[in-house]
């Protein structure tokens, strides 16, 4: 794709939405939206409204032989990515107080990565994935 800006600005406006900014941080491979009008549609539909905006991106840059950028929509990532870290963090800690392991919610290979990442550096505590498919999720558990 030559130009994924003018891509996305298209596909956007193919969707419906009018009120909405375009970023592109070409040195991280990074894109944000920020779309204005319709906020409640937007609020209620952000997650699919990321997903399936990703989506098209990464066929359109499939056919083309490129590496698509990740695109966030009004912070909706990067927002999910500071509650699943946080997550981490509170589950690390109640894994310390109870000595128990800690099974956390199912979560796609991303948000796994975020959570391993996270407590990576904690001297107390370890990660592992577990389950098949759709029911993989993260286990937080003491070192011994």
């Amino acid at each position: 794709m030559e130009n994924w800006e003018t891509f996305v600005k298209k596909t956007i406006e193919l969707i419906g939405f009018k009120d909405f900014r375009v970023e592109i941080d070409n040195e991280r491979n990074r894109g944000l939206v920020f779309i204005y009008d319709s906020p409640t549609l937007v609020k209620d539909n952000l997650a699919q409204i990321v997903e399936s905006l990703n989506y098209v991106i990464q066929m359109a840059a499939k056919r083309g032989g490129q590496t698509p950028p990740v695109f966030d929509v009004n912070n909706y990532r990067q927002e999910r990515e500071n509650l699943i870290v946080e997550l981490a963090k509170a589950a690390a800690k109640k894994v310390l107080a109870t000595g128990e392991n800690i099974s956390l919610p199912v979560m796609n290979s991303y948000e796994r990565r975020l959570i391993h990442m996270a407590l990576a550096v904690h001297p107390e505590v370890t990660t592992e994935s577990a389950g098949l498919s759709k029911e993989r999720h993260v286990i937080i558990k003491l070192i011994r």
